[in-house]
């Protein structure tokens, strides 16, 4: 088992004493780097996108006729397996099945790909969103060619759809998400919205033309029966179902420290969920993790770092009401059941969306690694970890234990001892990395924080 820990005397947490310098890592490997790099998003992306390639090139050098005929579908088809993968009532549905059909008796190589699979669906999304906005190019090129069998307005609505999504798709570029988030949000959803409306205008149009006559024949009959109306219909539903769970919600906020805000929100949840929360109803949603000691716990809570302006707003001007989408989306610790044990490892206001399933498993054990914890997170969260998680949580103080903790030995023990089959881990670009490099080298099983989805 793990070498004895000393107790916190605030709030009984035990901290685990050890060398305050971190020894050296050990130089990660080029072929380390490439796994991580080329982890299952990407591999989603490049499939997605490469077999989309090749249907474009036989559809444009005529070898096959059927994308040429049909185009609508190969656009609408990809938009809608985009939107389709980004929704929380299919996440959430998704997981569920995973998790009631993926019992822990079967290999671990297999529940490890599961959890896989459903963090990186993202590449999916990315994928086929950028495939459908090439077919769209193809579509209105092809048009454009028949121009004189084509009419102006179709023409038209063809190149206006492609420069709104061709924004929306733009604006979700990574850099563009993490360091310019309301120009993401703004752009991404309002312009993707006007691109929907778009696409409705040039799929009708597209249906309510007749090239042989060169007139117009709006028979609903007609367009209802073409394929690309019901695409189109769909990806309408996928965009507004979770619009149509929004509330506004009552929430109590305690600020223990400048940094930090909790948030408290009534009723208890699942764990492995995240929540999207607003001072406006369509405006500015940001995501955090959810703490709650179960679905039946009066409670659950949301940790808000200080740090931009909508946290510093938490802070400043305490709202006592909040927007919140009440279907709450899935995260990968959601698929903390397929494993018999696991270790969630966390740096600071990453306990959000790690606290949830120790608390709710007794077959997890939590690494908490911040500066002087108990006084910054306050109360509330320290006394959920003292009350539920005596015997199998470590928490490093760096300011009380001299700096940082060597990460990688301190893992590694905590995983032999605990008998670990897979490591969660929530940190900052930097942590994440160093972990997830650590572990592939170690060979322990590791997710880690995504910032390319």
């Amino acid at each position: 088992m793990l070498k004895p820990k000393t107790e916190s005397k605030e709030a009984g947490i035990i901290a685990k004493p050890g060398p305050p310098t971190p020894s050296p890592r050990p130089k990660t490997t080029n072929w380390i780097k490439f796994q991580l790099w080329f982890n299952t998003y990407r591999k989603f992306f490049v499939l997605t996108v490469t077999l989309n390639i090749i249907g474009l090139v036989l559809a444009a050098t005529g070898v096959w006729q059927y994308p040429r005929k049909y185009t609508s579908a190969f656009i609408l088809g990809n938009l809608q397996m985009a939107l389709l993968m980004r929704n929380e009532l299919f996440g959430r549905f998704l997981y569920l099945v995973v998790n009631t059909l993926f019992a822990k008796w079967t290999p671990l190589a297999f529940r490890l790909a599961c959890t896989s699979v459903l963090q990186h669906l993202g590449g999916i999304h990315s994928g086929c969103a950028s495939s459908g906005f090439m077919w769209l190019v193809f579509r209105v090129v092809i048009d454009f060619i028949n121009h004189r069998n084509t009419h102006d307005a179709i023409l038209a609505f063809g190149v206006a759809t492609n420069v709104a999504i061709g924004i929306s798709i733009l604006s979700a570029f990574p850099w563009v998400r993490n360091t310019h988030h309301n120009v993401f949000e703004k752009h991404h959803r309002f312009i993707g919205w006007l691109g929907m409306l778009f696409t409705w205008v040039f799929v009708i149009l597209g249906d309510s033309y007749d090239t042989e006559t060169d007139s117009w024949n709006a028979n609903g009959i007609h367009i209802i029966s073409q394929q690309d109306f019901w695409f189109a219909l769909v990806m309408s539903f996928l965009i507004l179902w979770p619009w149509l769970t929004i509330r506004r919600v009552k929430v109590d906020i305690e600020i223990p420290s400048p940094k930090v805000a909790v948030l408290r929100f009534d009723r208890g949840m699942q764990q492995g969920l995240l929540a999207r929360i607003s001072r406006s109803s369509i405006m500015e949603y940001h995501a955090f993790g959810i703490i709650s000691e179960g679905v039946n716990a009066k409670h659950h809570y949301l940790i808000c770092g200080v740090q931009g302006d909508f946290t510093k707003s938490l802070v400043q001007d305490q709202p006592t009401h909040i927007w919140t989408r009440q279907l709450k989306f899935a995260g990968v610790s959601n698929t903390s059941t397929l494993y018999k044990r696991g270790i969630r490892i966390c740096t600071g206001t990453g306990l959000g969306a790690a606290l949830s399933t120790c608390l709710q498993s007794p077959d997890w054990y939590l690494i908490w690694i911040g500066s002087d914890q108990e006084k910054t997170f306050g109360s509330t969260i320290s006394g959920l970890i003292h009350n539920n998680l005596e015997g199998r949580v470590t928490l490093w103080d760096s300011r009380k234990q001299g700096g940082r903790p060597d990460t990688m030995k301190l893992l590694k023990e905590v995983y032999e001892s605990w008998n670990a089959e897979v490591v969660f881990i929530t940190s900052n670009f930097q942590g994440n990395t160093e972990m997830m490099e650590g572990c592939k080298q170690a060979g322990i099983p590791a997710f880690g924080t995504l910032w390319d989805f």
